[in-house]
């Protein structure tokens, strides 16, 4: 079995765990005998590795010169990202930039190029996003008509629309893959062109993965998906690398709790804060790392300020690679406070270090955890009761972190690709 995968971001270039999601479950899809994958990516950059997957094929790198989309399999609109010719160059994007709704068989007034037929791919998530994601889905129906495949597999909202497009140009059934949806994101305050382009996915594909059971419940309940097309997969976690076994001295006594994450909405960073400010009013050899970047960093940093409890808490930029596990390394309880979290990598990582672990309430990766402390994202109090207890009752660490690593090792990549297998089985 041939599977044609969608993703926005492959390792060594990725900016969150999509990049690392994806890259976890094609390794798992590699232990499946007679299982290929190759994986598509709006710009591949070279360096990628291509040991687990049979190819990596780089959108920017397709030339749309003298070919033809084809649309014949689909009689349903067919919905894309289009510049309106009326509408002259170099205004703002997100004024030249629109969502438009045209009957198959229409075809685009223009396309914008390079000399040698080339889309230009940043392959990031900046201002030009979504005519990215018009671009990527007009290749990937050039990519489908060429490629031997049998299913098409694409992750997150963001290839979607090219999964949609690799359907219509084959009829080859479709799997889509939420991470998150823009409920998550926003808090509830979606953006009407995310969360149609989310909905007209769900609606196109064969079969919806959810990474937990939140989501699922998301995508039926405010997407209108009917339940029996909606499965749960859990995520797993990579082993830790041989090279991010070393552990970095931290230089102090004082013991850590580290936040690790975007520093958004999404993550609750503010409730850390709380918690935290909490927490120095019972304890002063205590101090706290908010590890990652956002749009909430400025906010976060002020409000830290204002409690005058900058000189206890620290803020590194985003970290990758051996830095993550060094800081993990060095922490004496990891806080994942989400105020909506389909799944999270991240605590798995801690535990993996030996490090014990509070989560909320509403993440995914609670429902399939035991030995992790979980409290309500909007609880500071209990919050802090339990960061507390962990700091000072040091049989409690013991038992999370020894029994917590013995849990996540046995969460494996190459268990939830079999869940796919069997769905990719059942469609085909």
């Amino acid at each position: 079995m041939k599977v044609l995968m969608f993703g926005w971001e492959f390792p060594p270039h990725i900016s969150g765990g999509l990049g690392t999601a994806c890259y976890g479950l094609t390794r798992g899809m590699s232990s499946i005998p007679d299982l290929d994958v190759l994986f598509v990516v709006p710009k591949a950059f070279g360096d990628e590795d291509k040991s687990k997957v049979e190819d990596i094929i780089g959108a920017n790198n397709i030339s749309i010169c003298n070919r033809k989309l084809r649309v014949s399999h689909m009689s349903k609109h067919l919905d894309y990202i289009e510049v309106d010719s009326k509408l002259v160059p170099y205004v703002d994007p997100e004024d030249f930039w629109k969502l438009r709704s045209l009957n198959v068989g229409e075809t685009f007034r223009f396309l914008q190029t390079d000399s040698n037929g080339k889309f230009h791919f940043t392959g990031k998530y900046g201002t030009s996003l979504l005519e990215e994601i018009r671009n990527y889905a007009i290749i990937a129906n050039l990519i489908a008509q060429e490629k031997d495949f049998d299913i098409i597999h694409a992750h997150d909202w963001l290839t979607y629309p090219a999964g949609i497009a690799a359907k219509e140009a084959t009829g080859k059934p479709l799997v889509v893959h939420v991470h998150a949806t823009d409920f998550d994101r926003s808090g509830g305050s979606v953006n009407p062109v995310v969360y149609d382009i989310e909905r007209r996915g769900m609606e196109a594909a064969d079969k919806v993965i959810t990474v937990s059971n939140l989501t699922r419940n998301i995508v039926i309940e405010k997407y209108g998906i009917p339940a029996e097309k909606v499965v749960t997969v859990y995520n797993a976690v990579d082993p830790i690398k041989s090279e991010f076994n070393n552990y970095s001295n931290k230089g102090i006594t004082d013991k850590i709790i580290t936040f690790l994450g975007r520093i958004t909405m999404q993550k609750g960073p503010e409730y850390f804060i709380e918690a935290a400010y909490k927490v120095l009013q019972r304890m002063d050899n205590v101090r706290f790392v908010m590890a990652g970047s956002g749009d909430m960093m400025e906010k976060m940093i002020r409000r830290a300020a204002s409690l005058k409890i900058m000189d206890r808490f620290h803020f590194t930029g985003f970290l990758r690679g051996q830095d993550v596990y060094s800081m993990l390394r060095m922490s004496s309880l990891y806080v994942m406070p989400s105020v909506s979290e389909p799944f999270g990598i991240s605590p798995l990582e801690a535990m993996q270090s030996n490090v014990p672990v509070l989560i909320s309430n509403q993440s995914g990766v609670s429902e399939i955890l035991t030995y992790a402390i979980k409290t309500d994202f909007w609880d500071i109090d209990a919050m802090a009761d339990a960061m507390y207890a962990v700091l000072n009752y040091p049989s409690l660490t013991e038992i999370f972190a020894k029994y917590g690593k013995e849990e996540v090792d046995s969460l494996k990549w190459e268990n939830s690709a079999q869940k796919i297998k069997k769905i990719y089985d059942s469609i085909i």
